[in-house]
């Protein structure tokens, strides 16, 4: 269970319309590196955990990920609510337009739906927390690309602060991974035991 709080982990307060921007942003929403993929890996995740204290750190990490979903989604929509048909038609958002209008919807920016394939939850401690160490670079390239982009201030301001959440993360699933470890009964991870592997081909080939 979770207190919900009815403000935004950053505030977001857009003062241009740019419906060009929102099509970059939303990439972070609905994305393959993005927020709402974030959430969903990081929540399903947890119950496969062999240890309580990552599992707790997936859950806090997976609700902050919803944190920052909320905040993307803020930036989209005050990019969008005011835009005339002339800004859609100028910034290319026709198509976007034509199916949403101005509401929110997770897609990445070259407008691929989100698609839960696009994260994974395996089961395997180490085989999981290596991914999201990756997913969590791939999140703040994404942000970097945006940051390399984007010029209105109100816009990169929370940018900024939700890439610095990413580096965090980074950190903490790195430091999981290491505490994890030692959790596993070590004979049965190729990670600690190349015999491991070997005896499973053996077996394979013997079968």
């Amino acid at each position: 269970m979770w207190n919900y709080e009815k403000r935004l982990i950053y505030p977001v307060n857009i003062k241009k319309t740019c419906p060009k921007t929102a099509q970059y942003i939303i990439s972070q929403y609905g994305g393959p590196d993005g927020e709402l993929g974030a959430s969903l890996r990081y929540l399903s995740q947890r119950y496969t955990m062999p240890c309580q204290r990552t599992a707790g750190l997936l859950t806090d990490i997976g609700t902050e990920e919803l944190a920052h979903l909320e905040v993307i989604c803020a930036i989209v929509y005050q990019l969008t609510k005011d835009m005339k048909i002339e800004d859609v038609k100028a910034a290319g958002f026709g198509p976007y337009y034509i199916d949403h209008t101005s509401g929110i919807w997770p897609m990445a920016a070259g407008g691929v739906p989100f698609n839960a394939c696009e994260f994974q939850s395996k089961g395997d401690a180490i085989t999981d927390l290596t991914e999201n160490l990756a997913a969590e670079q791939k999140a703040r390239t994404t942000y970097d690309n945006i940051l390399r982009i984007v010029d209105d201030p109100d816009v990169r301001e929370p940018i900024k602060f939700l890439r610095a959440r990413e580096v965090v993360h980074f950190q903490r699933f790195g430091e999981a991974l290491e505490r994890t470890k030692e959790t596993l009964d070590q004979k049965n991870f190729y990670y600690f035991n190349p015999e491991f592997d070997k005896q499973f081909v053996t077996n394979q080939q013997d079968s």
